[in-house]
């Protein structure tokens, strides 16, 4: 008799078959993830060596910048040359860049290896959700998507333990040094374990994509631009500069011969379409929780930096949690839980904006932190499953692809959101009391409005 993967639930994932292939798959989003907050950790120590406290956030905003860009045209890629190809490259490619971090004498050698990483921590990311589709029956990708994200919450912990351990030992290069090392093993665990043709249907005869991707890049220097400047006209006409090159690589993309998005992308008659525009405003919703409440706990709560961090972190145990637990449902479920997902996060800023500038308990705000984390997690499982399902034929590989593009580029988005906004509420007056006690208001209140948005869009999803 058949089995039911949807009856037998997390069991249903343990085939003989299927374990290497997850653990592959599960080993890049947490080698990624890992790396990217022991960056956090040792920063201090490349700092202390190198110089360059004025490029303090120039790593991390070049690695999102980079992952952007690989994880757009990662699906293209998979088409052409099969996801496992495009998993190992991307792998091999930030272990290259962990490797040129570690011989860094400079600063911006730190940027160039941290550029490289990104690009390839984009293209493996856009390349597993590849892999998901063409690997495993569609019963079960929700629960796979779900253990995706919960190896992202689990470097929450490991990723600055590893990296606080290199950097009290004196040695922050040899963090990078194992990163590549770890890097070449999983790439060629993953040559050897992926099914050699992992590929869509549709075969790219066009170069690369110059034009769109050089719009993309636009978009991406727009919002990071409008992170660090300070008038709130300046930061608004970024923003808007931002969109608009994302409006117009969308409208070359979909008259493309190879596009890099499904031909449906952000359509509001298509599942896909609906489902990629609620992935976005999840993210960008979410996105101020990691930005401005970390330092907002520490000068109006009196919390330490590691303190704080954890706090912070409850919400992408939230995430977890949620993610896990809702992962199986069926029937009407999974509609009824991207509906609530969005009003749960809205209820969760709020709760933030009412509590964090006041003189409640610090610790009633981990509740308002952990509904935040539940809200996204509950819900994009299924959303990332519509997007990948509701694929027109001859797209399944691009729409695979574009979940981890529409979460990066709303993580980028809504971190310029909330700078304008911050900026706008005086925090680019200093860190006096007052300043702080409204910015620590309005940031999370004004993020309410995408989740609202949020849930109109996934009333629509819910009826196509």
């Amino acid at each position: 008799m058949r089995r039911d993967p949807v009856r037998e639930g997390w069991r249903s994932l343990l085939k003989r078959e299927w374990i290497p292939t997850l653990a592959v798959l599960l080993g890049g989003v947490l080698l990624q993830s890992m790396n990217v907050l022991m960056l956090t950790t040792v920063l201090p120590s490349i700092v202390g060596e190198l110089g360059g406290v004025a490029m303090l956030s120039w790593p991390a905003t070049a690695f999102l910048a980079s992952s952007i860009v690989a994880a757009s045209c990662a699906g293209m890629l998979a088409a052409a040359v099969g996801a496992r190809a495009a998993y190992c490259a991307g792998v091999t490619t930030f272990g290259f860049g962990a490797l040129l971090c570690s011989l860094a004498t400079t600063m911006g050698w730190i940027v160039v290896g941290r550029l490289v990483q990104g690009f390839g921590g984009g293209l493996e990311a856009a390349a597993a959700y590849v892999a998901v589709r063409a690997t495993f029956p569609e019963a079960v990708w929700s629960r796979i998507i779900a253990l995706m994200s919960s190896s992202w919450s689990m470097s929450v912990l490991l990723g600055p333990l590893v990296g606080g351990l290199f950097a009290r030992f004196g040695n922050w290069r040899s963090a990078f040094v194992a990163t590549a090392i770890v890097a070449g093993i999983l790439a060629a665990s993953a040559f050897v374990i992926l099914q050699p043709s992992m590929s869509g249907r549709r075969t790219p005869t066009a170069g690369m994509p110059a034009g769109r991707v050089g719009l993309i890049c636009v978009a991406i220097a727009g919002m990071s631009s409008a992170s660090i400047v300070e008038s709130p006209f300046a930061k608004a006409g970024l923003i808007v500069f931002a969109i608009a090159a994302l409006v117009a690589m969308l409208r070359l993309d979909r008259v493309a011969a190879a596009p890099l998005l499904p031909s449906d992308a952000f359509s509001l008659s298509t599942r896909t379409g609906m489902g990629l525009w609620l992935a976005l405003l999840l993210c960008i919703t979410f996105s101020p929780l990691q930005i401005y409440v970390p330092i907002l706990l520490q000068h109006l709560r009196g919390l330490d930096p590691l303190a704080a961090g954890f706090m912070v972190a409850s919400g992408s145990l939230g995430w977890t949690i949620a993610s896990l637990i809702t992962a199986g449902a069926s029937g009407s479920w999974p509609d009824r839980l991207m509906s609530a997902g969005p009003a749960i996060m809205g209820i969760g800023l709020m709760a933030i904006a009412l509590l964090l500038p006041s003189s409640a308990a610090t610790l009633a705000l981990v509740p308002a932190i952990v509904a935040l984390g539940m809200g996204i997690g509950q819900c994009w499982p299924f959303v990332a499953h519509r997007i990948m399902s509701g694929a027109k034929a001859g797209d399944e590989v691009v729409a695979a692809s574009a979940v981890p593009t529409v979460q990066q580029t709303g993580f980028a988005l809504g971190a310029a959101l909330a700078g304008a906004v911050a900026n706008a509420s005086g925090f680019s007056a200093g860190v006096a009391h007052d300043s702080m006690t409204q910015v620590a208001f309005w940031v999370p209140a004004s993020f309410v409005v995408p989740a609202a948005i949020a849930c109109l869009a996934s009333l629509r999803l819910r009826h196509l």
